[in-house]
């Protein structure tokens, strides 16, 4: 190969309302179901996340996504012209067709490229950036939006207080470019993985009317059509899985945890990033969060956490960046950047 793929550009978008953990324990309360902001933030992190208003066309999964891309478009000094490729990685699709990317091209009017929707869960977005890349690398495409958006809380499930306490909506977006194989800034490595022993500890089953009968599924089960999450189970998973990728992806380029400048992990409870830290030796100060702010924002959460330290300056040229994600399925999925 003698092309290298280039983060150039980075974009977020997150609906208006603020859902704050008091907010929660209100809605829970009325169902008999007990929880409150002390118990929420101890387990979690989390102080408040963002719920679309279902009702706004513009708060739909497709249009904070557009609206992701856009933002890094601009960031990244193109135009949605320039774009050869769309892969918007979702698990919270408004439609089961078209893709979600298909509406992105069609509302920012990218005309010259292809698009396509990828479901990897969690770990969408790092899968979203290397499959962009391995076409970049070879020629095939110069420019790729990969973005990561996700409209979950409709799929809650409020009578388990473990998981309809986690959950929010959010889009974030990358502008990918070809560069010489030689550049200094680029993605320097990637680690991809799954294991589908593990799938019944994160799912959404199905809801499918049959037989003529259109009733709502929702209202005959709580799981059916809501998150169904095994949470003890997924937090030694998740520390093992993004404690060794993280490993496996510096080794492979000679580099030490020590070399980085920041992790970036998927933001699924304050607790995962604090014991991955603790086994990788590395500073809290060196993990990017935002957690607090916007819950567990499924494949949207490496994306939003990154555009807002390249907004605010912390990022920089030159440094070192590991993305480090885990998601249902389970898949797997870290890459080391060169910024």
């Amino acid at each position: 190969m003698i092309y290298a793929t280039k983060i150039t550009g980075t974009g977020s978008a997150y609906p208006a309302k603020r859902v704050t953990n008091g907010d929660l324990t209100k809605r829970l309360a009325e169902l008999d179901v007990q929880t409150s902001d002390k118990w929420i933030q101890a387990r979690t992190g989390i102080q408040e996340r963002r719920y679309s208003d279902l009702s706004n066309p513009k708060e739909s999964n497709a249009s904070l996504a557009a609206t992701a891309a856009m933002r890094a478009l601009e960031m990244a000094g193109k135009t949605a012209l320039d774009v050869d490729q769309i892969i918007v990685a979702t698990c919270s699709p408004e439609t089961n067709l078209p893709s979600i990317a298909c509406f992105v091209q069609r509302d920012i009017g990218a005309v010259n490229s292809w698009a396509m929707d990828i479901n990897a869960a969690c770990s969408g977005f790092v899968y979203g950036l290397v499959t962009a890349s391995q076409f970049i690398n070879t020629d095939q495409i110069r420019t790729a939006l990969v973005i990561g958006s996700e409209v979950l809380h409709p799929y809650l499930n409020w009578y388990d207080r473990s998981s309809c306490i986690l959950f929010g909506d959010a889009a974030g977006a990358a502008v990918i470019e070809q560069v010489p194989v030689n550049n200094e800034s680029k993605i320097l490595n990637w680690y991809l993985s799954s294991d589908g022993r593990y799938a019944n500890h994160l799912h959404i089953p199905a809801c499918c009317p049959q037989d003529g009968d259109d009733d709502s599924c929702q209202e005959k089960n709580h799981e059916t059509g809501h998150i169904v999450m095994n949470g003890r189970e997924i937090f030694k998973l998740a520390v093992r899985r993004l404690t060794k990728m993280a490993l496996t992806v510096t080794d492979k380029e000679g580099l030490s945890i020590k070399d980085l400048d920041w992790l970036v992990p998927h933001q699924a409870n304050q607790r995962i990033l604090e014991a991955v830290a603790q086994r990788l030796e590395i500073p809290i100060e060196k993990v990017l969060v935002n957690l607090d702010r916007f819950g567990n924002t499924s494949s949207a959460t490496i994306p939003t956490v990154l555009d807002e330290a390249v907004r605010q300056g912390r990022i920089k040229s030159g440094q070192t960046l590991l993305l480090d994600a885990f998601g249902a399925g389970f898949t797997y999925g870290a890459m080391l950047v060169r910024w």
